[in-house]
């Protein structure tokens, strides 16, 4: 079995993050392995054709930047204290800077939640995870919520 050194743990910050840490964390603890814990902002860039400022929109992303870079820190403080782990913010379309990342970083594998879409959601938003796990060169573990009645 190939060797698991460094684990990139996807986030949303949604309720479910949390979830997706606590597996991060246990298989990091488990195996000595480093954890990359990323949070990809969007990028807004396909809206500048719909008559919004390029400046608007340059604001606005970098207010979620950095409001993302706060929650990361407080984020890897709270679920990752007793590891070896570090935060990043990125911009862009998720599944590809989620991908980019972890070919950058070479890491050994991705933990990552899915949100369980279904029907038109599905269609209309896609699925970052189902991306991320067609187009991974390492092993890719997901993270269902637990669904409610």
């Amino acid at each position: 079995m190939p060797a698991i050194n460094k684990i990139l743990c996807a986030v949303d910050f949604s309720s479910h993050s949390k979830d997706v840490a606590e597996h991060a964390r246990l298989f990091a603890k488990s195996l000595g392995a480093e954890v990359i814990v990323v949070y990809a902002a969007p990028s807004l860039s396909q809206y500048v054709g719909f008559h919004v400022p390029t400046a608007s929109i340059e604001t606005l992303v970098g207010e979620i930047v950095t409001g993302a870079e706060k929650t990361m820190e407080a984020f890897v403080s709270e679920n990752f204290a007793d590891i070896n782990a570090s935060g990043r913010v990125v911009t862009g379309y998720a599944a590809e800077e989620i991908l980019d990342v972890a070919e950058a970083e070479k890491v050994d594998m991705i933990i990552m939640g899915t949100h369980g879409r279904k029907g038109i959601d599905r269609i209309l938003f896609g699925s970052v995870a189902e991306k991320v796990v067609k187009s991974a060169s390492m092993p890719v573990l997901t993270i269902r919520p637990e669904i409610e009645d």
